[in-house]
């Protein structure tokens, strides 16, 4: 949920203190959530009280993966803290732009939010020669909420049973097998494409929409680094046997599958994260609401159960640390998009 390749999830659960104290910190809150005089709507509403009517959480993607999931489970959890619905809307589509425009067009009033990834906003701001909207200046960062790993996953009849097996077969049969990914750009071809050129291998790029786990499981293509809650459910089912995983670490929802880096695979770590975000100059004290109460939602038994089935890890962090992150993260990601070659489909 990345070098984008970080040393473990941890770098994002923590950011190093602003210098300067106070002066610093009202500084990066000032640039985060400049905006022009509320309208007349605007002010009839005192933060206070927000909410007072029922929230909408944009999904850039169908329903079943990571982004899903989490945006389900933490909706159910809003609800009730908040005391107002939170509406999931669906909205795949054009490389996840669609959900992130209609984000971006948005009024500023906090009612309108999406739940983000790697793709929608690292990458895309260099995928895209051309967006509708500003990745940085037309949202307002509000939290982030989880990181999990890719999962590297094959079907049983295969016959690379290892990641190590994978990678002989790869370099003696180039281009004899294919691999499936959501679409060109996104984190699963990116990490393929990582994958085939550190370890020599040929695996011909099929491109889908939607889950690329489901390809693998009708057998049409041979493999796919899956996003976690397709992929653990179907290896835990016995449909997919699982090589390996994209984290520094085990995850808990699958301990006997080890990690890449255990494979042999140098460095080789990306995390995809999730986080929420709604258009540019929602007010600071709303923000600041949403954001304690995402924490809070966070922290619950049931989405700490939530995430532990689907090999997520809880994330915590401010709006201004979440912002300072995403710009980091779009910085390397453009070198990935571009030393990978990754255009658009």
């Amino acid at each position: 949920m990345h070098a984008f390749l970080l040393r473990g999830s941890r770098a994002i659960t923590a950011f190093p203190s602003c210098a300067g104290g106070r002066a610093c910190g009202a500084l990066a809150l000032g640039t985060l959530l400049y905006a022009p005089a509320p309208t007349l709507a605007q002010r009839a509403e005192s933060p206070g009280d927000f909410p007072t009517k029922p929230l909408r959480l944009l999904v850039p993607f169908p329903p079943g993966g990571i982004s899903d999931v989490l945006a389900r489970a933490l909706g159910a959890r809003l609800t009730v803290s908040l005391g107002r619905p939170v509406l999931i809307d669906n909205r795949p589509g054009a490389g996840t732009t669609i959900a992130s425009g209609m984000t971006a067009a948005a009024a500023p009033d906090g009612y309108t939010l999406m739940m983000q990834d790697i793709t929608t906003h690292a990458i895309n701001a260099t995928l895209y020669p051309k967006l509708g909207y500003d990745s940085v200046k037309s949202f307002t960062t509000v939290a982030l909420v989880a990181s999990s790993p890719l999962m590297l996953v094959v079907p049983p009849t295969f016959q690379a049973k290892s990641v190590r097996e994978l990678i002989a077969l790869g370099r003696t049969r180039p281009n004899d097998f294919s691999y499936a990914s959501p679409g060109n750009g996104t984190l699963p071809h990116l990490v393929t494409e990582v994958f085939k050129k550190q370890t020599g291998t040929g695996f011909l790029h099929v491109p889908f929409k939607g889950n690329a786990a489901l390809r693998v499981l009708a057998g049409e293509v041979e493999l796919t680094f899956s996003v976690m809650p397709p992929a653990v459910s179907n290896v835990k089912a016995g449909k997919l046997v699982a090589l390996g995983v994209t984290s520094a670490k085990r995850v808990a929802a699958a301990p006997d599958v080890p990690t890449m880096i255990e494979a042999g695979l140098a460095d080789f770590e990306f995390v995809l994260y999730s986080g929420v975000l709604g258009p540019a100059g929602i007010s600071a004290p709303i923000v600041a609401k949403l954001n304690r109460e995402i924490a809070v939602a966070v922290a619950s038994v049931e989405m700490q159960t939530t995430l532990a089935t689907i090999g997520a890890d809880a994330v915590s962090v401010s709006p201004q640390q979440f912002q300072k992150y995403l710009v980091q993260e779009m910085s390397k990601l453009a070198r990935l998009v571009n030393e990978t070659g990754a255009k658009l489909d």
